[in-house]
């Protein structure tokens, strides 16, 4: 198969640096990698985070729910201005998740799920980052967790 003649080597690496970052928790450098005025757009919990201090309490959030939240990039597309990539999360469902019909209490249990995310850069920093999650295999992991855990007791 023949390199892609589009493909961005140097944006790819930059953002595998960012992906590494996010799974080592790293908040600093995390947010290190957004332009001052960055967005960070949730499309699955509706969450807008613009600007580096809105998007440190954001992915801390994650961090908290999720303490040992990683992702496993399955494909990336790196084009100059713009880089798609596709991942699957893994966490521990330790901390109860807040949802808008209610509360999921934790259940110890281990959770997948994936996700796209799709980032405006500029130059190695994001201007835009928009993540769709696939929420709703998330909620029926989390549902078949609360039925299992109910008929246990």
């Amino acid at each position: 198969m023949k390199p892609d003649p589009y493909e961005d080597q140097t944006l790819r690496a930059i953002v595998e640096a960012y992906d590494e970052a996010w799974n080592r928790q790293d908040l600093e450098t995390i947010v290190a990698r957004h332009t001052l005025d960055s967005v960070f757009q949730s499309h699955s919990t509706g969450e807008v985070a613009t600007g580096h201090e809105a998007i440190r309490r954001m992915s801390k959030l994650y961090f908290r729910i999720f303490p040992d939240l990683t992702f496993h990039i399955r494909r990336m597309y790196a084009r100059p201005g713009l880089v798609v990539q596709e991942w699957t999360a893994r966490a521990t469902h330790l901390r109860a998740i807040p949802t808008r019909g209610g509360t999921f209490a934790p259940t110890g249990r281990l959770l997948a799920w994936d996700g796209v995310d799709v980032m405006a850069m500029n130059g190695d920093l994001v201007v835009r980052k928009d993540a769709y999650t696939d929420s709703t295999g998330l909620l029926r992991q989390l549902a078949e967790q609360k039925i299992l855990h109910s008929l246990a007791k």
